[in-house]
């Protein structure tokens, strides 16, 4: 596929309005309560029931740091007091016992991924003990061929820790930076200095990971087109094979530590549009392709290849190369996906301890997709991973006449094909280079919901 992205500030600017982020569709807006442990249960048993039933991909949620970052929005336990895991990762020991329960151990565990919070907040005995509880109740690899990854913050960790996870069988890894400039830095409450982070990357290369990816941001306090630059220069030199470049979105209604942001502080609308042209020039020059939305990487990066062999997916914790596995979400917060079902579990400590205490799956609320939802969210996710969609496939895969069923949105299609964000001919949808930045809009387009629902609270797409 063509890879390119062509920058074009005045349509980026006209079409820069909220919307949902499409880590899944529907949208977590719409979960529900009267989705519980009992559909939950249900769901979890139809997915063994497939000749053969598909892989498992893990999502385990660690929740505790030691420090609050001011831009972060999830959800975490911030403190200083190590000892506050254990009595969490007691009942997560136990929700892995009760999950594991419900699937078929022939089922093997072909992508695994521990997320926060910190991860490397706990203890290497802790995180021993956690590998082998996981281990004990689902089948993951042990041949190295699974997809295993973790959050990593570079402050939390060092050469041993590192050896430690790759020995546990983590074969990819992602740094959080945001931004080098020492600035910026304090503003935001991050102070990572560049030798601790390439430190951790190039342990990680020496024992082995297969995979190394660096999360940056831009929009948050102090930055400009040059300290970026210098960023930007610095992680480039380091070279990891994904990058992921997300916009800072300040909601501090929503999010309480984004409260303690100057608000005056904040780069203009323009300057945010010329770090992000800043960014993929330098990203493309230095031979990163554009996945979509905010990811970057090598050419022969997995995720690269699964876009060229259209098995690239994306779910809640971004782009996946496993389109065909059942996520499993582990500890609070976590979300999961069963066949066309998504479920959320309970958000405080005080309600997970309660409900893993009395043997229940803490699942809060959550959602069985419709045919309806189940149509839309294809067409979705094919556009917002392959950049186009074949419509006679569409069709004939959900027995539909896709130019009646979706009409509407086709006529809602035009204006952004005489923009030159897309083509649409009688058979295909094709996103063009300068509707690449701007695919959440062309995907909101066919979210029945956002256009029933218009006081949802979302990000600005750029």
């Amino acid at each position: 596929m063509n890879h390119s992205v062509k920058f074009e500030p005045e349509l980026l600017r006209r079409y820069d309005k909220a919307g949902p982020r499409y880590t899944s569709y529907p949208t977590a807006v719409q979960f529900h309560q009267g989705f519980g442990e009992s559909e939950y249960r249900a769901w979890a048993a139809r997915s063994n029931s497939g000749t053969p039933p598909p892989a498992l991909s893990l999502y385990v949620h660690v929740p505790f740091c030691d420090t609050v970052c001011y831009y972060c929005a999830c959800n975490k336990v911030v403190t200083k007091d190590h000892a506050r895991a254990a009595p969490y990762l007691q009942r997560l020991h136990r929700e892995i016992a009760l999950q594991g329960a419900l699937f078929d151990r022939a089922r093997p565990v072909d992508q695994l991924h521990w997320g926060g919070g910190t991860p490397t907040f706990i203890s290497a005995a802790e995180m021993q003990a956690l590998m082998a509880t996981l281990r004990e109740h689902f089948s993951l690899r042990s041949d190295d061929t699974g997809e295993y990854s973790i959050e990593v913050d570079p402050r939390t960790a060092d050469g041993e820790t590192i050896r430690l996870l790759r020995e546990l069988g983590f074969n990819r890894i992602s740094l959080g930076v945001q931004d080098f400039d020492p600035v910026v830095q304090k503003a935001v409450n991050r102070v990572q200095s560049e030798e601790e982070t390439v430190a951790v990357l190039e342990a990680a290369r020496r024992h082995g990971f297969r995979s190394t990816n660096i999360d940056l941001i831009y929009g948050l306090p102090h930055q400009t087109r040059d300290s970026f630059e210098r960023t930007l220069d610095r992680v480039i030199a380091a070279g990891p094979e994904r990058l992921s470049v997300f916009n800072y979105a300040h909601l501090p209604e929503l999010f309480k530590p984004q409260r303690r942001i100057n608000v005056a502080d904040l780069p203009s609308a323009g300057n945010k549009l010329d770090i992000l042209q800043l960014t993929i020039d330098k990203l493309e020059a230095a031979g990163y392709v554009y996945i979509g939305m905010d990811h970057f990487a090598r050419p022969d990066d997995e995720l690269a290849i699964a876009q060229r062999n259209g098995t690239l997916y994306r779910n809640f914790q971004g782009y996946s190369t496993h389109a065909d596995c059942d996520l499993v979400a582990l500890g609070i917060t976590a979300i999961g996906k069963l066949g066309a079902s998504y479920s959320q579990n309970v958000r405080t400590l005080e309600e997970y301890y309660s409900l893993v205490d009395a043997d229940h799956i803490p699942v809060m609320r959550g959602l069985g997709l419709s045919e309806d939802d189940r149509l839309r969210r294809e067409i979705i996710t094919r556009l917002i991973c392959h950049f186009e969609l074949d419509m006679e496939s569409i069709s004939g895969r959900f027995n539909v006449r896709f130019a009646d069923y979706f009409a509407r949105e086709l006529r809602e299609l035009v204006p952004m094909q005489e923009d030159g964000l897309l083509t649409v001919d009688p058979h295909s949808i094709r996103v063009l280079p300068a509707g690449k930045l701007l695919i959440r809009n062309i995907c909101m387009v066919f979210d029945r919901y956002l256009r029933e629902q218009s006081a949802q609270r979302f990000s600005k797409v750029i």
